[in-house]
């Protein structure tokens, strides 16, 4: 009987690309990168924490202001804010404003820790991205672009992103969902 198995064709990384997104030498610039990053996304989520307009007693009036304000920005030619994403600010966002605005004031916290300790870097950067996106879509482009290609090579890095991090001893023994670490491997 004749072998039928697929011939499988594997493209090699380029050597720029493995020196910059796997070869542990250039981890101390994602290092650099994250803890930038994580700055920025602390200091909008702590913002946001300590502000009673997004966490205390009238948490989702500054939400609830931003999506008005994006919700004027759906008319038009070439309008800013696409009908789709209107739809979702309008009939989900608004009614939920007070659980949305701890989602967002946490959210931006808990990227911004992930990135500066390095802990799921990838995972972090990719809700960092999430995040980003949102804001695009509701019209507010400001730092996001910015942001969101940092984030993007950080997620590119993820095996070295976080080497000078958690992710160092967090990778191990967790483990990837196509190659299990040390805690889930049967002994």
């Amino acid at each position: 009987m004749k072998n039928d198995t697929a011939s499988v064709t594997q493209i090699p990384e380029p050597p720029i690309a493995r020196l910059l997104f796997a070869d542990t030498k250039l981890a101390w610039i994602w290092v650099i990168v994250r803890v930038y990053l994580g700055w920025m996304w602390i200091e909008a989520g702590w913002n946001k924490i300590i502000s009673p307009v997004w966490t205390g007693g009238k948490a989702g009036v500054a939400l609830t202001g931003f999506v008005h304000e994006a919700l004027t920005k759906t008319s038009g030619a070439h309008p800013d804010v696409s009908a789709w994403y209107a739809i979702w600010l309008k009939d989900v966002v608004v009614p939920n404003a007070h659980l949305f605005s701890y989602l967002v004031a946490y959210g931006e916290l808990l990227v911004g820790i992930g990135l500066i300790l390095g802990a799921f870097t990838g995972i972090a950067a990719f809700f960092g991205i999430f995040m980003n996106m949102n804001y695009l879509f509701a019209g507010a482009v400001s730092v996001n672009p910015v942001m969101i290609l940092i984030q993007l090579f950080l997620i590119l890095s993820w095996r070295v992103a976080g080497w000078w991090g958690l992710d160092r001893f967090i990778l191990p023994l967790l483990g990837t969902p196509w190659y299990p670490g040390k805690l889930f491997k049967k002994h």
